[in-house]
């Protein structure tokens, strides 16, 4: 029984929140192909990068326009990952776990898929985009509200918590990575207006930007972007806040659970942070390596929680 409570709940949690991330790339892309104009002819590519999809977008796509990649990201039902098919996968993992988590939460998932599944086809039209992706937000928002102020720190809370996390983790890598090897692949753009707004829009997509404001002020440099997203433990979407809430939740399991504890789960992952040091010496060593790295962890991570705590014998 704890197995299945588990999986149900772990893969709920990350299906939230790579539909939350997802949402957040697509409006932040958006807004920033207003304010600077585009410097290539598929400015949308970006996005199919930090996810890692171009060949599943090449496949029913000729041309990364707007109007494609967002419906893509956010309509599609044949994109396994598209915002809408998340939070089916969401709902569909909480449905036959509803007596582990709250009425709340349960409620505001399942009002959520009842919206997704109403979405017309149009609504993503030029004029309703800003709204829409607004509205979601709020949406993403209350239901993360609701979990926090209404589940119990027990198990089910645990599992639902590393879901959360480890997609979070994964998805700042992704972001960072794709930052700084292909959204910005000329040398003279570098420290530019067109620069400092491309890692502001970044900082905003991972909700750091009022953080990276009150800690360095309004000066943009990669070094501290990369240190606030990755090394910041005490910033809710860097890698480092991540992997320390994973390994609390882990230690908590390990004292309810000992004989189902595997020891170190997500050593691994902190390894690699206290190593690479701060975002100075990661570039310097080798940041795009360093993320590789880490997204291939992140995986393997799964991988083991799955291992321990999901899989039946």
């Amino acid at each position: 029984m704890l197995r299945r409570i588990a999986e149900h709940l772990f893969w709920a949690a990350r299906y939230l929140e790579r539909a939350q991330w997802r949402a957040r790339l697509v409006d932040v892309n958006y807004n920033l192909l207003l304010e600077v104009p585009p410097r290539t002819d598929d400015p949308w590519e970006a996005l199919l990068a930090i996810t890692g999809e171009n060949e599943t977008f090449k496949a029913h796509h000729s041309h990364a326009d707007e109007r494609s990649v967002v419906n893509f990201f956010t309509l599609d039902r044949d994109n396994p990952s598209s915002i809408r098919r998340c939070i089916d996968e969401a709902r569909t993992n909480l449905s036959s776990m509803r007596h582990q988590v709250p009425t709340e939460v349960w409620l505001e998932v399942n009002r959520l898929y009842l919206e997704s599944s109403g979405w017309p086809a149009d609504a993503l039209g030029l004029p309703s985009i800003p709204a829409f992706f607004t509205t979601l937000r709020e949406r993403f928002y209350m239901i993360g509200g609701v979990i926090q102020a209404t589940m119990p720190r027990d198990a089910a809370y645990d599992f639902f918590e590393m879901g959360t996390m480890l997609e979070c983790a994964d998805n700042v890598a992704r972001l960072v990575d794709v930052k700084y090897h292909y959204l910005l692949p000329r040398l003279e753009d570098v420290g530019g207006a067109a620069d400092g707004r491309q890692w502001a829009a970044l900082l905003r997509s991972a909700s750091s930007l009022e953080a990276f404001r009150q800690i360095y002020g309004n000066a943009m440099r990669a070094d501290r972007v990369v240190e606030i997203l990755l090394f910041n433990g005490e910033v809710p979407r860097s890698a480092r806040f991540c992997v320390d809430h994973i390994a609390a939740a882990l230690a908590r399991l390990a004292g309810r659970y000992p004989d189902s504890a595997s020891p170190h789960i997500e050593q691994g992952l902190l390894k690699m942070l206290v190593a690479a040091g701060s975002g100075t010496s990661v570039i310097r060593k080798g940041l795009h390596e360093f993320l590789l790295g880490f997204t291939r962890e992140c995986s393997a991570v799964s991988d083991r929680i799955a291992a321990a705590y999901m899989t039946i014998d």
